[in-house]
């Protein structure tokens, strides 16, 4: 995973998913199996999303399923190779997808969930031999939702965890195109994922949200190679 990666979540439909690409957005995700949200759409549309347009961009799956086998079925209906787990998915079931599928691509979750910087810098020591990538998020004590609440955390905890880790790892939790560059400052992440930051009132992606969304990060990133 190399460069900064704009990672843009919730995909509704085709037309959405063709916005985001024209924007220049070239990672998208669908949620399926999420415990505390609801899911935008069947596992056959975003399939049928994915056929149409793999030649266009990446696309993954985003998780909260705690098995393999289940977290397998999802990538083979999809016909992804990318998965980005936010459940409690132990390193035993991590290791089963690798060895089921050594070219699967494994994005763990880290939830920040207030001062808990050391036992997540623990998760990462714990699982970074077998993801190739961690994603950090915020927990909402609220709902008991874990990521996808779009809301911000202590960047300084993910600035703790970006050092720490020998793996890359993308921001989340609350950005849109207000705060996005100065995350981008405060965390110093691999990229970013964005989900209701580039959305409408109606919760569909707006076109000059996504496209400013991704000034803004492209100049956030831009920043950071300045001496």
């Amino acid at each position: 995973m190399s460069g900064p990666h704009i990672h843009v979540a919730g995909v509704i439909d085709l037309a959405e998913a063709q916005l985001l690409i024209d924007c220049g957005v070239q990672h998208l995700g669908f949620p399926f199996v999420l415990g505390y949200h609801k899911e935008d759409l069947s596992i056959a549309a975003a399939a049928a999303i994915v056929s149409e347009l793999r030649d266009e961009a990446t696309f993954f799956l985003i998780t909260y399923a705690n098995e393999a086998q289940t977290i397998l079925e999802l990538c083979d209906a999809l016909s992804v190779d990318i998965v980005q787990l936010h459940g409690e998915t132990s390193l035993e079931q991590i290791q089963v997808l690798k060895q089921e599928a050594p070219d699967l691509r494994i994005i763990k979750s880290l939830i920040v969930r207030g001062g808990d910087a050391s036992a997540l810098i623990k998760d990462v020591r714990l699982y970074e031999a077998s993801v190739d990538a961690f994603i950090t998020d915020t927990f909402d004590p609220e709902t008991g939702a874990s990521g996808a609440t779009g809301k911000v955390h202590d960047w300084e905890i993910s600035r703790s965890l970006v050092e720490a880790s020998t793996r890359p790892v993308i921001l989340a939790g609350g950005l849109n195109t207000a705060n996005v560059r100065q995350a981008i400052h405060a965390v110093r992440p691999a990229g970013v994922d964005v989900h209701t930051g580039v959305e409408g009132a109606d919760g569909r992606k707006r076109r000059y949200l996504t496209r400013r969304f991704i000034e803004e990060v492209q100049a956030g990133f831009v920043d950071l190679e300045v001496p």
